[in-house]
Formats: C-alpha cells, structure tokens, sequence
C-alpha cells in the first residue's frame, strides 16, 4: 500500500453516538488518494476513548488514536494530532460530521491545485446553534483586530494545510495554544473555499461561554501585546484627566478662594483611579502568570497512550 498522502486529524470529545457514524463515514470514503485518519480523544468522560480501539479494526485505511491523558482543550488536541500525521496534506475538522466528508475532499483538492499554504472552509449558511455562530462571528472581529487577520478571511476548524506549515505550527510548545493565531503568524498565502454545512444529528456541543472566554484570553495575552498598549493608553489618558482636574482646582482656589471639596466627586474620582490601576495591574499579572507557566514547564499536552492501526492488508505483508 502507498503511504498516506492525506491525514484527516478529528479531535473527539464527548463524541457519543456519531462516533460510529464518524468512523463509518471514513469507512464509505471511496477515493483514490490515500489517506490516514488521525483520532485524538481529550479526555472525554464519557468513554469515547474506550470505544475507538474497537471500532478501527479491520478498517482499510491507517488509522492513530492518540488517547490524552486529561482534557486539554480542543487546539492543543489539534496540535498533538498534527504531530501523528504523516500526509503530505492534512485536514482538520471536528467530530460532530457537520462537515461531510466529501466537503474535506474538496479542500484537499483546492490546496493541491493552487499556491496556498491553507485553505479555510466558509459556508453560505452556518447550521450551529445561534450562540456558537455569535460567539464565532465576535472570534473573528477581535481575531481582526488583534492578529490583523484579513477582514474577509473567516476561521473556524475546518481547514485543509500543507504538511510544511503542520511542521511550522507544532513548534509551539507553549501552554495556551491557538492554532489559527499560530497560522496567521506563519503564513499569509490563505485561501477560502466555499463548502456545504449540515445539521447536527446527534450529541451537543461543547462550545460553552467559558471555552469562548478561554479562547479570547489565549488571543489576547498569548499572540498580542494589544492589552499592554491599552493600558498604556488607559495610563496616558487618566494622567492627563488628573492634570486636567489639577488645573480646575487651582484656578477655583485662585477665583473663588478656598472651598470645601466635594466629596461625592472625591469618592468618583478615587473609584476610577483606583480601578484603572487593577485593570491594568490585572492585565501586567496575566502575562507575567502565563510567562511563568511557559518557563516553569506547563504541558500543553500529555499523551497516555498511541496506537496506529495498520490496514489489514498492510499487515499480511511478509
């Protein structure tokens, strides 16, 4: 058999039901391109990772299962899973099967044929709940703003990349990944296809206001200084706001003589100092935590175990 040309990478976590039909999909893929699947379970309670082994026997295609050994997030999972990959060409998509195998066909296709180092999937119709599809759409404004991503360029995780920039982006050993921050720091030869997007059949999502905020803080003190320059900003304006109050107060005490101060306006003022000055002291800790954490050695992730599941065909091989 040829060697794998193309790695499909899924991350699985609390996969359910659509494991089976995960796997079956692959199964049904008639293509004449070969390909591997690379399986990646983050620590999912539920026993996702007790049902794979069984379910990848016997299948014609070489498949690893990298088994985690907590839950680590989905980009670091994406990330362990790109270090399995051995095609020239990888894609990345998720477990819920909303992008139909056919549509990660397609992707592989577009990147084969053109320039590109990455080819992102976009949709005419996005058939998530409305909360993911907000939370997606504010991802990719401060995505803009902070990582000067091309206004146009949407991301998500569906997403078709050379084997050459796989290598690049898994050099990243620090513990607050962000794989497409990662991606736009490395190349700017990006393209979009337009794909179909299915309903969710079966599980629930995992996309929760706590992994978005989780996301945001990742872009916002791991791949930009943005919050540094604003509290610098926020430092300037209150200096000059202060200034500005001095002023006030010696040219009432020089027209109208001394006064008693006001206190609510005292109380106001000393409220918004004070406050400033956490926020900022709040933002300067966070980088300097997550620097820490970097230095001191935090995994970005643990592997448990491996198993590559060879074709049977390539196992009767002398």
């Amino acid at each position: 058999m040829r060697s794998p040309e193309v790695s499909f990478v899924v991350p699985l976590y609390n996969t359910g039901a659509a494991l089976e039909r995960l796997v079956g999909a692959f199964r049904e893929l008639e293509w004449e391109v070969p390909f591997e699947l690379v399986l990646v379970n983050d620590g999912s309670p539920d026993g996702t990772g007790d049902r794979v082994p069984g379910l990848i026997e016997g299948l014609p295609f070489r498949v690893v299962f990298v088994d985690l050994a907590r839950n680590f997030g989905e980009h670091a999972a994406v990330l362990e899973g790109f270090r399995h990959v051995s095609g020239e060409y990888v894609v990345n998509l998720d477990d819920d099967l909303q992008n139909p195998i056919g549509e990660a066909v397609k992707l592989v296709e577009r990147l084969r044929g053109s320039r590109a180092d990455v080819v992102y999937a976009r949709y005419a119709e996005k058939k998530h709940h409305w909360f993911r599809n907000l939370g997606s759409w504010m991802t990719n404004r401060v995505a803009s703003w902070l990582l000067g991503k091309p206004k146009k360029l949407y991301l998500c995780s569906f997403r078709a990349m050379r084997r050459g920039l796989v290598e690049d982006i898994t050099k990243y050993t620090g513990p607050y990944p962000y794989v497409d921050g990662l991606i736009l720091g490395a190349t700017q030869r990006i393209e979009t296809l337009l794909v179909e997007h299915e309903e969710r059949v079966a599980g629930e999502s995992g996309y929760t206001l706590r992994k978005l905020v989780r996301l945001w803080m990742n872009m916002f003190f791991n791949f930009s200084i943005m919050p540094l320059r604003l509290s610098s900003l926020l430092g300037g304006a209150l200096c000059v706001t202060g200034l500005l109050a001095l002023v006030a107060v010696l040219f009432e005490l020089v027209v109208f003589g001394t006064r008693a101060p006001g206190w609510a306006s005292l109380m106001a003022a000393t409220f918004v100092f004070s406050g400033a000055q956490l926020i900022m002291l709040g933002v300067t800790g966070e980088y300097v935590g997550r620097a820490f954490m970097t230095v001191s050695g935090k995994p970005q992730s643990l592997v448990r175990s491996c198993v590559v599941n060879e074709p049977e065909s390539e196992m009767r091989k002398p």
